[in-house]
């Protein structure tokens, strides 16, 4: 798959590979959507594995929509794409799995300078807290939401979900190397669930010097190329 992004600006990393990765594991189904979608290729890549689910997309950047939009269409896959703010947008209908790559760079760390890298990156553009209470108004009876965070904000993410009546279900964290303490975790939470969490083999990005069997996996299952656009 082919995805357009802007030579300048928010640019997807390897935290949203490695989300779509984790996420194929739950067998999307029904109405999936994305949030806080960048160029779409969280949502896209999952349609593309998923083609039964009736996929959305929503940013609140228009510059993303666009590129989302685009990039929808230049891989020939169904998605509505929505310019909103997800903590306020009333849609038409419940989700049966809501992913969503946040920003969750905390407030003391500094700053792109670039408007559209900060709304991407850091958390008071979203607020975890702001995100699943969000995420619990738009999910069906048992629903699933799915994303990623900062590894170190651990407690706060346990806490958010408490406070947001969600459920962790599924947690993995992500290690650079086997020496390294976790960058990233990636997490499953469900909606009116009462099931004990499952506490995922750990996922190391590298061996040695290069990327892991696991992390080659991925890559060539997602098979994606960024396209560079002004």
């Amino acid at each position: 798959m082919n995805f357009y992004q802007y030579e300048k600006g928010y640019r997807y990393t390897s935290d949203v590979m490695f989300l779509y990765d984790f996420a194929r594991d739950f067998k999307p189904k029904g109405d999936l959507l994305d949030v806080g979608c960048g160029c779409g290729i969280l949502g896209l890549l999952l349609k593309r594995d998923f083609p039964s689910v009736d996929l959305t997309l929503i940013d609140i950047q228009e510059e993303h929509i666009f590129l989302a939009d685009k990039n929808k269409h230049a891989n020939g896959l169904n998605a509505e794409v929505i310019l909103g703010d997800f903590t306020e947008y009333k849609f038409d209908k419940k989700f049966d799995f809501i992913v969503s790559n946040p920003p969750f760079y905390h407030e003391f760390t500094k700053k792109s300078e670039d408007k559209r890298v900060s709304i991407s990156r850091y958390a008071d553009s979203l607020p975890l807290t702001s995100l699943l209470l969000a995420a619990t108004k738009n999910l069906k009876f048992k629903g699933s939401f799915i994303f990623c965070y900062d590894a170190k904000q651990i407690e706060n993410i346990f806490a958010a979900c408490e406070h947001a009546k969600l459920k962790v279900c599924n947690i993995r964290f992500v290690y650079p190397k086997k020496d390294k303490d976790a960058s990233l975790i990636l997490v499953h939470v469900k909606k009116d669930s009462k099931s004990y969490a499952k506490i995922h083999s750990p996922f190391f990005v590298f061996d040695a010097d290069n990327y892991s069997k696991k992390t080659k996996e991925i890559f060539t299952m997602a098979d994606s190329r960024s396209i560079n656009c002004e």
